[in-house]
Parts: C-alpha cells; sequence; structure tokens
C-alpha cells in the first residue's frame, strides 16, 4: 500500500477582487473519470461564468495530473491552482476556480494571485487527510484475560471492532512499521498465550494540520 494525502470534505471559499468574484471549490475523487464528471457539474452549475478553471491529481502517486486555464492567459489559472495541490501533497483531489469578471483587469501576476489564493482558500476549507501504510490485525482472546490485554491495545492501535462470542474477538488497525513490535509486545505482556494474525493490509487515516 502506499500512503498518499487528500482532502477531508468538499469546501468552497469565495472572495471578491477588483469586482471579479472568484469562487475556489476542492472535491475529493477516485479516478480521473470522476474527476472529469465532477468537473462537468460544476460548469453546468456555473454555465454564466466567465471561466471555470481547474487542477487535479488523481493517483496514490499523483500519477496522472492535469490543468486547465479555461481561456485565462496561459499560465496565470491552471498553473497556480495545480501548484497549490502539489505543495499540500495531495492526489485525488479537484480543484475548481469560478471567476465571474467584474470589469477590471487583474494582469498575469494579479491572475496567478487570485487563482492561487481561491485554490488556497479551498484547500484549507476543505481540511487534509493522510493514509497511512497499514496492517489489520485479529486477536482472539479468553474473557479472562481480556481485561489485561484491552487497555494496551486501545492505546497502541485503532480499534477497528470488538465481537463477544465464546471468547472475544479484536480487530484493529496499526502502521505497517509498527505491527511486529506491537505484535511481539502483546505476546510478551500475555506470557506466550495471545497472539495476533494479521487478516489484510490496509490504511490508517489521520488528520493533518496545515
Amino acid at each position: 500500500m502506499i500512503p498518499y494525502r487528500t482532502i477531508v470534505q468538499p469546501s468552497e471559499a469565495e472572495f471578491v477582487e477588483k469586482r471579479s468574484r472568484f469562487i475556489g471549490r476542492c472535491i475529493a475523487v477516485e479516478s480521473e473519470g470522476d474527476a472529469q464528471e465532477r468537473l462537468a457539474e460544476l460548469r453546468k452549475r456555473h454555465w454564466d461564468a466567465s471561466h471555470n478553471c481547474y487542477a487535479y491529481i488523481v493517483g496514490a502517486r499523483g500519477e496522472t495530473a492535469r490543468y486547465s486555464d479555461d481561456g485565462e492567459p496561459q499560465g496565470t489559472a491552471g498553473l497556480p491552482i495545480l501548484d497549490v495541490l502539489k505543495a499540500k501533497g495531495l492526489t485525488n483531489a479537484l480543484c475548481v476556480v469560478t471567476r465571474y469578471f467584474g470589469g477590471v483587469l487583474l494582469g498575469a501576476g494579479g491572475l496567478v494571485r487570485a487563482y492561487s489564493r481561491a485554490a488556497a482558500m479551498a484547500v484549507e476549507a476543505a481540511g487534509i487527510v493522510e493514509y497511512i501504510d497499514a496492517v489489520v490485525l485479529q486477536i482472539v482472546v479468553d474473557y479472562s484475560r481480556y481485561g489485561q490485554i484491552e487497555g494496551f491495545v486501545r492505546q497502541s492501535a485503532q480499534l477497528e471492532g470488538v465481537e463477544f462470542t465464546d471468547a472475544v474477538t479484536i480487530t484493529v488497525s496499526i502502521e505497517a512499521d509498527r505491527a511486529d513490535a506491537f505484535c511481539a509486545e502483546l505476546t510478551e505482556r500475555t506470557d506466550g498465550r495471545v497472539s495476533a494474525q494479521r487478516l489484510r493490509e490496509g490504511y490508517l487515516c489521520r488528520a493533518v494540520s496545515q
């Protein structure tokens, strides 16, 4: 699994610069097709806008990146939006900045600053999460030993579920690079009577401060 960062939730942020209205939006997407579909929806919604400039990055490694100035002077809109996404290390994210022209020209530098600002505001409003390479583990323990390990398990890993049947079955996720140490300590704490079984690879989701 490949760690990656994306946004938490759809966002919207806007401001007015010399009578032009800029609306920045950021949306999490799963594929290039998904990005194109969401872009089409926004273009339809803002059919009367002067410009709907955008950038998106998709793929765990950010393999695919596209942008468009949508009629603005070359390099003044789409690329600055893309640069904001890259600067935050984001992928699987689409950012669209809609402009309603107010009659005053901003110049190339002013456009770059305005589109960058709108994109940055949209990303900040969306929030960022990091998906970390993790392992999902299952622990089966007798009721008599559950209390012995419950605190350690909850403090050391992300609890996914607990099932109480003939025994207690605990499912947790933990960072891949901590899994071996966690399993070793679990066995040591129970004098070798309890161990963890690896179920599958996965991700842990953690908020990232901006």
